[in-house]
């Protein structure tokens, strides 16, 4: 494929169809879950992680390798496991021997990395947990007295599995709010499901192609940062938000203010991705699922009438809308 042109990266309209043409490069390789190749692009685009929630064997972990090759981006891979260190992500101080004698040196863990797949992120004690806190909201690295930038573009998709909790840590609120989006990855299709199979069945692998660098996805993210939201479309996202924290027997807590940062954020995007260089009511309500279904903490009487994330939401949604 030819490099993108560097002359038109101020151009919304190149980009965002660059954006596009590397949407499509990946679901060469995902059967299925459009929309979660978007959502994922959509965080991507304004530097937020992403938490993916589903079954085991729903192509999480290729998903997130197949963005790394479409973008060229530096890839690394963590197993969180009961046993992993604070030390296993960030890297540590080791002693080196010289002509002058030993000094310390600093040893890089796999956070060092464009994108890094945090996979199965609840199986990991609470404690190296927090390792990627840091990371994630300040783009740095602190051992000892020293602190190291990690290099932009910076993003953790972490994966985790709803079903078994046996010997899991369910990450706290506080790093939770840290992720921009949470995406529940559903079980594919009849028809999906075949896909899949004769795709990672079949003669030969699929090849992915390069579509995109990290400075094009670092110029296409200025670009969506800088589209303008109305004062109608702020007021409604506004409105969703402080939804959250009206008296409501289903509500335990509302989501906090980064919710309504990431929320804007997501809507900018979304309309970057559509071609569009204004935020429409319906980027607003798209966005609200995967930014609120985390940051929404149910009470005893939601979980005992069965009523989830995405039912308070769509509740806020509806209620809000009948303001306009």
């Amino acid at each position: 494929m030819s490099e993108w042109d560097k002359s038109r990266a101020d151009d919304p309209a190149y980009m965002a169809q660059r954006m596009l043409d590397c949407q499509e490069e990946i679901q060469k390789g995902i059967i299925g879950q459009k929309e979660i190749i978007r959502q994922v692009l959509s965080a991507m685009l304004t530097g937020g992680n992403v938490l993916l929630e589903g079954m085991p064997g729903l192509g999480k972990t290729r998903l997130v390798g197949t963005v790394a090759k479409v973008f060229d981006l530096t890839f690394k891979r963590i197993q969180f496991t009961p046993d992993l260190m604070p030390s296993d992500v960030t890297g540590t101080n080791i002693i080196v021997k010289t002509q002058q004698g030993s000094s310390f040196s600093f040893e890089r863990g796999p956070v060092f990395a464009n994108l890094v797949l945090a996979d199965e992120i609840n199986r990991a004690t609470p404690k190296t947990q927090s390792a990627l806190l840091e990371a994630m909201q300040e783009h740095t690295v602190t051992v000892g007295n020293d602190s190291y930038a990690l290099e932009e573009p910076f993003f953790v998709l972490a994966t985790q599995n709803p079903i078994e909790q046996e010997g899991t840590y369910p990450l706290p609120e506080a790093q939770l709010d840290r992720f921009m989006f949470k995406i529940l990855v559903p079980f594919p299709s009849r028809e999906e499901l075949q896909g899949i199979v004769e795709l990672t069945e079949g003669a030969g692998p699929c090849v992915i192609e390069k579509k995109m660098d990290a400075e094009g996805l670092l110029a296409a993210g200025r670009l969506a940062a800088a589209i303008p939201v109305a004062d109608a479309v702020m007021a409604r996202l506004l409105d969703i938000v402080m939804a959250t924290h009206e008296p409501d027997p289903l509500i335990r807590e509302g989501a906090s203010p980064r919710a309504a940062q990431a929320l804007v954020r997501a809507a900018r995007a979304r309309a970057f991705l559509e071609g569009r260089y204004n935020v429409s009511f319906q980027d607003v309500e798209e966005a609200a699922y995967p930014v609120l279904r985390h940051r929404i903490l149910l009470s005893f009487d939601a979980i005992s009438q069965g009523v989830d994330e995405d039912e308070i939401v769509r509740r806020i949604l509806e209620k809000t809308r009948q303001k306009l």
